[in-house]
């Protein structure tokens, strides 16, 4: 999905470089970026996850749903995840639940788990959702292949969502296809042209593809911070080995299939040199 430059997959420690950008390039982003560091910051989230714990559950399953989201934008994933069991204890599991229960999962390091619960998405109308997290889950692992797949089946069913554009374009240049890499990548930055994430991966595929001027340009009219743009170079260079390990993955298998074609051609010809001499001899004895 490097340095927080797409992926929601990303590291905590990544993922808060890309929040300080600004224009951008891999629906609506399951999980949120950090609102702060130090103790004030977690302080308040200590005192937030008190203030959850003491406070009784919302009267209706959608105050009670909002609360949960509430909690989960403020990075608070454990007590979502108590409160998720609660809730569904009271009302019964939905898709919305096991939407905030996968994102929770992932976001608490347990892919296995988030796996299995944007599984049971695939089929409700919240599939892109569920593809959309198993491709996080994928890049997470360093599989940027498989998260492509998934993430095109995501965008597939979520044709705007810019995230899930720019998460698919930032999959595909992780996995070397620069190419492939150009069109969810411009779709997103035009449909969300303030997302940091979407302006990184744009400043992203405009180094991998060689466009080094116009990145630094992009770069630059976002004012962004010198860690951000080492962040971005970083990445670049991993596109640019990914590139090359798939330059040689296609040239061994033009390779091995030259070779097919060679051994089918010395077959064919064989073939031909049998057949044509009955026709050869027949000329002659005409």
């Amino acid at each position: 999905m490097a340095a927080c430059l797409s992926f929601d997959f990303l590291k905590p420690a990544v993922r808060c470089a890309v929040a300080l950008t600004a224009f951008s390039l891999l629906g609506a982003c399951a999980s949120k970026d950090p609102v702060g560091y130090g103790v004030g910051a977690q302080a308040e989230r200590a005192a937030m996850v008190q203030q959850a714990n003491r406070d009784p559950a919302p009267d209706t399953p959608g105050m009670y749903l909002g609360l949960i989201d509430q909690m989960q934008s403020q990075e608070l994933y454990f007590a979502s995840l108590a409160h998720i069991d609660a809730y569904e204890k009271q009302y019964g599991t939905t898709p919305d639940t096991i939407l905030l229960r996968a994102d929770a999962l992932r976001m608490t390091d347990q892919p296995a788990a988030a796996a299995s619960a944007y599984a049971q998405l695939l089929q409700t109308p919240l599939a892109a959702r569920g593809y959309r997290g198993l491709g996080l889950i994928a890049g997470a692992a360093g599989d940027f292949a498989n998260a492509a797949q998934q993430l095109q089946q995501a965008a597939q069913r979520a044709p705007t969502d810019a995230v899930t554009l720019s998460d698919l374009g930032y999959a595909r240049l992780r996995d070397g296809d620069v190419n492939g890499a150009r069109v969810p990548l411009m779709k997103a930055a035009e449909l969300d042209q303030n997302n940091p994430k979407i302006v990184s991966n744009v400043a992203l595929y405009l180094l991998a593809h060689g466009d080094q001027a116009q990145a630094m340009a992009v770069m630059s009219q976002q004012k962004l911070t010198p860690d951000v743009r080492a962040a971005i170079r970083s990445d670049a260079a991993k596109v640019a080995a990914a590139g090359r390990a798939q330059a040689r993955g296609v040239q061994t298998q033009s390779q091995r299939q030259v070779g097919q074609a060679r051994a089918g051609a010395g077959t064919v010809a064989s073939a031909q040199g049998i057949d044509a001499a009955p026709r050869l001899l027949q000329r002659f004895a005409q």
